[in-house]
């Protein structure tokens, strides 16, 4: 039985970051890159009719940012998951986007076998915080 294609939505304002994501990411059979947007004010209008299975948003961009973006869908259509994109690496940009309603972080510095691993968690309904976050945190207790 083949495996369900998982539709994933990329945004982020940097094309060279979105065209490097598609590339590694429709490396692996199970992923298709359904649309890919500069802005998260394009991606709120499209995500309604596209219906992504995952939307992978970038925390930084203008005029409306990956937490924006996350808080609007994750309460509009809850049945699509978000995992953010940073630069950053520090644990607050993750929990509080988490706090929005996200499933994932990922930092742009993961490995291909890290996202890979971060779509596949997610999309089957866990939350997936990258590895170099998780060092970056705290210890419990």
């Amino acid at each position: 039985m083949k495996d369900e294609s998982i539709r994933i939505m990329l945004v982020d304002d940097h094309p060279l970051v979105r065209e490097s994501w598609k590339l590694l990411l429709e490396n692996n059979p199970r992923f298709q890159i359904v649309a890919d947007f500069s802005n998260g004010t394009d991606a709120l209008e499209q995500i309604p009719l596209i219906k992504p299975d995952i939307l992978l948003v970038d925390i930084n961009m203008s005029p409306l940012d990956g937490f924006a973006v996350t808080k609007t869908v994750s309460t509009m259509l809850p049945d699509i998951k978000i995992i953010g994109l940073s630069v950053h690496n520090q644990p607050k940009y993750a929990t509080r986007l988490l706090q929005m309603g996200a499933h994932g972080f990922l930092t742009k510095t993961s490995s291909l076998e890290e996202i890979n691993q971060g779509i596949l968690s997610v999309y089957n309904g866990r939350i997936y915080i990258c590895e170099e976050i998780k060092r970056n945190m705290p210890p419990a207790g």
